[in-house]
């Protein structure tokens, strides 16, 4: 795996984090290059003054944030992953911190932005609310220019960067990515609301997803089948791992109404839908012991804390297919648990997740399964 990016006269030296074994995936891609390339090509440097801001805009793991190390920048990503991984690239680097804001996608954009450059986010939802954001702040001598993969442009990507920034129009690709340039001309901007609500009825709960939650458009049938097969005991402190809306926590609060709910998530609006989701669908005796947070997993967490772990372990980091997220979890859920603790997960049947909770604990239980799912429990034992 190549660590050292050599690009127009500059070396950065960039990991992926978390850092694993054997790691085959870059920190960085074609689109990364695309966009420092054409920056300095097109000498968008001129654009900015002492005043204004360079708007960085879902950088993965930092190649952006470091190689403009010497502008004044803010870098917006809903990723904690993502966020963490620029702040330790830029130490790597040697990269000054005096010249640079990192926030989450919920905080208000920067209003003195001259120069913009987006990687396009992996979801439509995540990036029409990104432009609907940017939208508010920009000029019409704001410089935007975004970056993506080839078969993530579609004409319903270019439409959006029509609807909220103006005339758009891509370059040609190279190395399988692709630029897009839009000039601010647009007026007629829609006020739309871009978090949407749908109900569980078995529940009757409304839920609210922000723009970058997962399967925010229903009911993630996993999910559904987790709800409907919660362990039966005496739980008194309980983890919804990886718990995008919130949905698996909410129903273990109820399954277990005396246990504190820790909710975690890397994505910030995953977070924020699920505290916004527990305080309006549960009662207050229920809501004040839930904690929310956002982190990597439970990394960091005590030992032997926890008397049951829930979890429908994703598979995806950014655009990268990887199981080692599922190991990451399965991992420190085993350090987090107390003896005789449970991990209790959902995953589609094709996922050799059986065997690594069996290498991890050893032990595995098939507690039920479907025609898609199958959910397996594992007990620490010592």
């Amino acid at each position: 795996m190549n660590e050292i990016l050599t690009i127009a006269e500059e070396t950065l030296v960039l990991h992926r984090h978390p850092r694993i074994k054997n790691e085959t995936l870059q920190a960085w891609d074609s689109a990364d290059e695309y966009l420092i390339n054409y920056f300095n090509e097109n000498q968008l440097a001129k654009h900015l003054n002492d005043d204004g801001q360079l708007l960085l805009i879902n950088d993965g793991f930092g190649a952006l944030s470091c190689y403009f190390q010497t502008f004044n920048r803010t870098v917006i990503s809903d990723s904690y992953l993502s966020l963490n991984s620029i702040k330790l690239n830029m130490q790597r680097n040697n990269c000054p911190e005096d010249n640079i804001l990192l926030q989450d996608s919920l905080q208000e954009f920067p209003r003195n932005v001259q120069v913009v450059l987006i990687k396009v986010p992996k979801t439509l939802s995540h990036l029409e609310y990104t432009l609907q954001q940017l939208s508010k702040v920009i000029s019409k001598e704001t410089i935007i220019v975004a970056a993506g993969k080839v078969n993530m442009i579609h004409s319903s990507t270019l439409q959006l960067f029509e609807t909220y920034i103006g005339s758009t129009k891509t370059s040609l690709a190279k190395k399988k990515s692709r630029l897009i340039f839009s000039l601010v001309d647009q007026v007629d901007i829609p006020e739309k609301e871009i978090p949407l609500t749908w109900e569980i009825e078995k529940q009757g709960w409304k839920i609210h997803n922000h723009a970058n939650v997962f399967s925010r458009n229903h009911l993630d049938i996993g999910g559904r089948f987790l709800m409907d097969n919660l362990p039966e005991g005496d739980f008194s402190k309980v983890v919804d791992l990886g718990c995008g809306n919130g949905v698996v926590g909410m129903a273990a609060s109820e399954a277990y109404p005396k246990a504190q709910i820790t909710f975690i998530d890397e994505s910030y609006m995953a977070i924020d839908s699920a505290r916004i989701n527990m305080l309006k669908n549960l009662p207050e005796e229920q809501t004040e012991h839930a904690r929310f947070v956002v982190n990597n997993g439970l990394v960091g967490f005590k030992a032997g804390c926890y008397d049951l772990i829930l979890c429908n372990p994703p598979f995806h980091q950014q655009q990268a297919i990887t199981d080692q997220i599922a190991w990451s979890m399965f991992n420190d859920a085993r350090f987090c648990l107390v003896e005789g603790g449970e991990l209790v997960i959902v995953g589609n049947r094709h996922l050799d997740y059986k065997d690594k909770l069996e290498r991890i604990f050893g032990n595995c239980e098939l507690v039920t399964e479907n025609k898609k799912f199958v959910i397996l429990r594992a007990v620490k034992e010592y």
